[in-house]
């Protein structure tokens, strides 16, 4: 018995592993087909107000004193002010979720067709609540990131950590116009990256 319980022998002279599929056996290199493929994709979807709709709101206690209240989609595009102090309490938790329903349809559809690495990356603190979520939608089997942070650089790291590793295939979609900016820089310093970017535009 192999590894990853796969029965080893012989066929034509090679020694593999009964129960995998394999490529073309006259390659110099016999490798299974996920082990011989070129490509090593990384689908990355944003969580809030591109996969779903919540009554979650950012709140912002500003240098004067007042108060603002914010929907994700306003934060999205908020620029923020000198002494401004965030809560973002209300991300601890999906209230009230709403789903989007395109873009939900083509995660499943990229989950469905496989051959890549699907995640969530989300600046929520707490990555269960949206794992919660996903499994209410019937979306499993995906790795969801909680990056504790709003700074639209932490996902573009994010993202160019994995290009380091290997990626060489992105595509990557999410309501904020700075996060999709942060991630676009990344074509100039790996243009033999396929990056495609997406934005979703708020009504």
């Amino acid at each position: 018995m192999g590894k990853n319980g796969f029965i080893e022998g012989l066929w034509n002279g090679f020694k593999v592993e009964f129960g995998k599929v394999y490529n073309n056996p006259f390659v110099n290199a016999f490798k299974s087909i996920n082990e011989a493929e070129d490509n090593k994709k990384l689908r990355v979807f944003d969580f809030d107000d591109t996969l779903v709709k919540t009554k979650s709101n950012i709140y912002i206690k500003h240098k004067d004193g007042k108060k603002s209240t914010l929907t994700p989609g306003e934060y999205a595009v908020y620029e923020p002010k000198e002494g401004d102090k965030f809560d973002f309490s209300d991300f601890e938790s999906v209230k009230h979720p709403q789903e989007i329903k395109g873009v939900t349809r083509l995660l499943k559809n990229i989950i469905r067709v496989g051959g890549s690495d699907v995640v969530i990356l989300t600046a929520r603190s707490a990555y269960r609540p949206v794992k919660d979520y996903l499994k209410d939608v019937d979306i499993k089997d995906v790795f969801v990131v909680a990056l504790a942070d709003s700074d639209p650089q932490k996902k573009a790291d994010w993202i160019e950590d994995k290009i380091k590793s290997g990626v060489n295939d992105v595509f990557f979609i999410d309501d904020s116009h700075k996060n999709v900016a942060a991630v676009k820089k990344l074509s100039k310093k790996y243009p033999k990256v396929s990056l495609k970017v997406r934005h979703v535009q708020h009504d």
